[in-house]
Formats: C-alpha cells, structure tokens, sequence
C-alpha cells in the first residue's frame, strides 16, 4: 500500500524536482503543507522536515468522482518528502489501494493509470 523510494537529494532538491515532475507529467501541485512548520505555528517541537504534497490530475479525478464521491476522503494524491536515517525518503499511498477500500471495481483502470503517473513522478524527482 505504501511506496517509498530513497533519493540522494535534500528535502529541498528532491522538493523542486518534485514540482518540476508533477508538472511534466501533466498533473497540478494543489497545496504544499511544511509539517514542521505548521506544527510549530502550534507550540509543537518538531525536529524532522517534512513537505507533503497535494497533487491532482483534474480529468482523472472527474471520472473516479462522477462514480463515487465517497472517493472525495481519498483525493488528492498526496506525496510526502522527509528525512530518515540520514537519507531523503519520497512516499506516497498507492491509489490502487486507496481505491479498493471503496469496492468500485469500474475505477480499477482509472486508478492504475494515476498510480503509474504518480510513480514515475516519484522516480523522476528522486533521480
């Protein structure tokens, strides 16, 4: 359900890249959260960096929603950036996991399709 792939870039670098990825391949960066950031806007000590993307491919979302809109809990896409032991770490959930939870086997391709793209983002940004 969960992928991760390790990069040799900092948060910041696998960050841009990132971006970068996303808009080559034909999806949107909605909104960036900077976990450490809005923790400590909330008195929270957070010692790791973390930057979680929103991402969507609006043609995709449409269809899976047009079936669906339960699978709005589900949407967008997210991809986390974070360090662990010493190395940046890029994860996502697989949408294809995400939606077998909502038992719409019609969506199967749809969700295969944006799991590929997703991937490769992924791979791109960490390469």
């Amino acid at each position: 359900m969960l992928f991760k792939l390790s990069t040799d870039k900092t948060v910041t670098q696998a960050a841009t890249a990132l971006q970068a990825a996303v808009q080559a391949n034909h999806f949107g960066v909605m909104q960036v959260h900077n976990l450490t950031e809005t923790m400590a806007k909330k008195g929270v000590e957070f010692a790791h960096e973390c930057l979680i993307f929103e991402v969507c491919q609006p043609q995709q979302a449409k269809k899976v929603l047009e079936q669906n809109m339960g699978v709005s809990t589900a949407l967008p896409c997210r991809i986390s950036i974070y360090e662990e032991g010493g190395k940046t770490v890029l994860a996502t959930l697989k949408p294809t996991a995400l939606l077998a939870i909502f038992n719409v086997p019609q969506l199967e391709q749809v969700a295969q399709e944006v799991e590929r793209t997703i991937l490769k983002i992924m791979n791109e940004a960490a390469s």
